[in-house]
């Protein structure tokens, strides 16, 4: 195997930038979108540094919002990418196996935003500073916050590693050294279910918080993740499938319609014993789970979001469970956009805000975000989804042959360093 230097890894980075930054008046008008989008919610972000946490709703009895909610969310996102890393490479089913990098793009790019989102809970950035070893204390490994830290930085900088050696043996036009990806590929697997563990863990963990000291929110937590993130790609990739030449075969977008199909039942069947349970015992922690489903008294106002997640969980799973409806493009997208809604809110609004009302003293808080919360949400997912576009962007045109070595040497020769983007103007 040939070496990697690091003057070629430089190279091939300064080229790689320049092409992602190379495109037709449709590609520049997508991101000058999202950079407005980020930027509007950059001013918001100024005003929270400025007011502190205050420009929020989120109060004593509240401490734990709509920021919190989007990093739940967007970690079951990331951990989705196992759902084409198994088929590919435990199975070697090749139709996955062809696109199966798409997902390792997702999952780090679902992990930037969730760096994004602690960073907007934190208030002030430079509280950062505290889990830094040797300038502050990391806690590890008393500290489950500790863990999440952890387990969610070794499985953004694992695929990072993945995604970047792979596009630049391609880009190099040589085969890469399958005794180094594939241990990394399969330690993936673990690491993949590990983030979306811890992440349960801290929740589950809290004794005083009735609603979330369930021993089955963790399971939960991995079934709704094969639901919301594959609904994702599904989507993304019909969108590559129309506006690149990048083939994706109707077989593996069945298959992991399939795939999610069986993850609905479970998280379903889960939510249904979780039902059970509060319901049947009627013991006193049943006040919050009668806050999301019920209400208590005049304060009805999460009522909406309990039973939205519901049913469009339902309507996506009887989508979703028969074969015919889950091969049509229309019923398969309406599918993919309710199941996104509903985990959305489960996670979100429809877990965070109810385990945290009523408080300990039994007043109760209703929380509603705020424009500001809001707008720095969108910001969120708007570098995300710059940082997803461009890694996208590049991964395409390599896998193509649109952009290797030769056509860059060819480009330098006639003075054009970079080739024709191979996505449409």
């Amino acid at each position: 195997m040939n070496k990697v230097t690091f003057r070629e890894l430089l190279r091939f980075g300064f080229y790689a930038l320049r092409y992602m930054f190379t495109g037709g008046p449709a590609y520049y008008l997508w991101l000058a979108f999202l950079v407005a989008l980020a930027l509007w919610g950059g001013l918001a972000y100024r005003e929270q540094l400025t007011q502190g946490l205050v420009a929020t709703n989120m109060r004593d009895q509240v401490s734990w919002a709509f920021y919190v909610g989007n990093f739940t969310f967007l970690v079951g996102v990331a951990a989705a990418a196992i759902i084409l890393i198994i088929p590919a490479y435990v199975y070697d089913w090749k139709p996955i196996k062809e696109v199966a990098i798409m997902g390792e793009i997702l999952a780090i790019s679902a992990l930037v935003m969730c760096m994004l989102f602690v960073l907007a809970d934190l208030g002030q950035p430079e509280m950062v500073w505290h889990m830094i070893p040797s300038v502050g204390k990391l806690n590890f490994p008393a500290s489950l916050l500790a863990w999440d830290v952890v387990v969610l930085n070794l499985y953004f900088l694992l695929n990072l590693v993945i995604v970047v050696y792979l596009l630049y043996c391609t880009y190099q036009q040589r085969p890469y050294n399958k005794y180094f990806v594939v241990p990394l590929i399969l330690l993936s697997i673990p690491l993949a279910i590990s983030i979306h563990t811890v992440t349960a863990f801290i929740y589950n963990g809290m004794a005083a918080r009735p609603f979330w000291n369930a021993s089955i929110l963790a399971p939960r937590f991995l079934a709704s993740a094969m639901c919301s993130g594959p609904a994702i790609l599904l989507i993304l990739f019909q969108i590559l499938r129309h506006t690149t030449r990048f083939e994706i075969k109707d077989e593996a977008l069945w298959k992991i319609a399939e795939i999610m199909a069986y993850a609905m039942f479970i998280n379903l069947f889960l939510q249904g014993a979780e039902v059970f349970k509060e319901v049947y015992s009627s013991s006193e922690h049943v006040v919050h789970f009668n806050y999301l489903f019920v209400g208590l008294g005049h304060h009805r106002s999460l009522v909406p979001y309990g039973w939205g997640a519901v049913i469009c969980s339902l309507l996506a799973f009887g989508l979703f469970i028969i074969p015919a409806t889950r091969r049509h493009p229309v019923t398969l997208n309406l599918g993919c956009l309710l199941i996104y809604i509903g985990v959305y809110i489960e996670k979100g609004m429809g877990l965070v805000i109810p385990g945290l009302t009523p408080d300990a003293l039994g007043e109760i808080y209703e929380y509603v975000p705020t424009m500001t919360e809001v707008r720095i949400g969108v910001a969120c997912f708007s570098i995300g989804f710059l940082v997803y576009t461009f890694l996208t962007k590049l991964a395409v045109a390599i896998t193509l042959g649109d952009f290797n070595r030769n056509m860059v040497a060819a480009g330098d020769r006639r003075g054009r360093p970079i080739p024709r983007p191979s996505t449409p103007d």
